[in-house]
């Protein structure tokens, strides 16, 4: 048996919060001491693991209690939930890291639109323009948009993903190396001439966001298939890297 004390240093909940979770009926205490402490046997210190990994999921304290309560409850069916949970939080989280490493490595908000459909083009431009519209990249970009038709960035989208088709049906070869490589100068200047000016750096950022999963992902390999962002994204990093030799 641990004291409340033993098991609030234990687990890192206060004391206050384990009292809490008594009296809402969520962990009673196993027993209590003649002086009326609370004390904890294993099987309440492994459903206060159970409470803290629901809690981790941001699930309310009153659905843990249901979820818990529940008669046909199963502890290995939950935490193999609760494990592919957190696997996707982690997932996302890398996502958002590698989202956020390319931001920084560009010094702008990325205006790369290939993960977006055209519906969106309007609506992510108003964000950019609220956060970036005093930055060069931006500007010109502005610039440039405000003169196209509805059809005119909808094609710019199919001529990017075609782009990435031709990039995907490499997939199977050197990305380091030959027609891959063409590609990526493709990539590079249709950026430039239609985007903002891709210098080296931004290609390089693109290229890790390209592949970082989401919607970025998704798109490039619905367009162009499995294992086409990834790809692209190699075959980016070996472009850049050569002319960063020379």
């Amino acid at each position: 048996m641990r004291t409340v004390n033993e098991v609030s240093k234990l687990s890192g909940v206060s004391i206050r919060t384990l009292q809490y979770y008594d009296k809402i009926g969520l962990l009673h205490p196993t027993d209590h001491t003649e002086a009326g402490y609370r004390l904890y046997d294993d099987t309440a210190l492994a459903k206060l693991q159970q409470i803290l990994l629901f809690k981790e999921l941001e699930f309310p304290l009153s659905e843990i209690k249901r979820i818990l309560e529940c008669a046909d409850y199963d502890e290995n069916k939950a935490l193999s939930q609760q494990i592919r949970l957190l696997e996707l939080k982690k997932e996302r989280l890398e996502r958002l890291i590698a989202f956020a490493c390319g931001i920084k490595r560009i010094g702008v908000k990325r205006m790369d639109f290939s993960a977006f459909t055209t519906e969106r083009i309007q609506a992510y431009a108003e964000e950019a323009k609220a956060a970036w519209g005093h930055t060069p990249q931006y500007k010109a970009f502005e610039e440039a948009d405000v003169k196209r038709s509805q059809n005119d960035r909808r094609l710019m989208m199919t001529e990017l993903m075609a782009i990435f088709r031709e990039l995907g049906q490499l997939k199977d070869g050197a990305a380091e190396e030959g027609e891959a490589q063409l590609w990526v100068k493709k990539l590079k200047g249709y950026i430039t001439e239609n985007f903002y000016e891709c210098t080296d750096e931004i290609l390089r950022s693109l290229g890790t966001v390209y592949a970082c999963g989401g919607e970025f992902t998704e798109n490039i390999d619905r367009a162009a298939g499995e294992g086409s962002a990834k790809f692209a994204e190699k075959a980016i990093q070996a472009y850049c890297d050569r002319r960063s030799e020379n």
